[in-house]
């Protein structure tokens, strides 16, 4: 049996899909695709993705099965380099908690929180 990676899909719980949508839009510099329901419950974006690639996909949700809020997991974006990202953060109406930080031989991470109280991290090698 070959191994798997820890994470195979996530959501990011959402009040306002349009509103996060706009911000992850302008944050990530990409765009967010529909996903469709079948329950017909939940309101979901996806992150662009290639589910045959390292990594994990991922949608911006609106649910009445789970809310926004700072917890115990943080999702972490890959980006070039993560200070391009984080100068995007604030005009698009979230906020930096901890600018471009070092994480040794790991590379940068910037810690920032979206519109919805979410705490989310965009990590890169430079």
């Amino acid at each position: 049996m070959s191994k798997m990676n820890a994470i195979g899909w996530f959501d990011i719980f959402v009040e306002d899909l349009d509103r996060a949508v706009a911000f992850y839009q302008t944050v990530l510099g990409c765009a967010l695709e529909p996903m469709g329901d079948p329950t017909g419950e939940t309101r979901m974006m996806s992150f662009p993705a290639d589910m045959n690639v390292y990594g994990a996909g991922g949608a911006l949700t609106q649910s009445p099965h789970g809310g926004p809020g700072v917890g115990g997991t943080i999702v972490y974006f890959n980006a070039e380099n993560c200070a391009v990202e984080e100068a995007r953060v604030a005009e698009a109406g979230g906020q930096v908690v901890r600018p471009k930080f070092s994480i040794g031989e790991y590379g940068f991470v910037t810690l920032a929180m979206d519109t919805e109280g979410n705490m989310f991290g965009i990590a890169s090698m430079q």
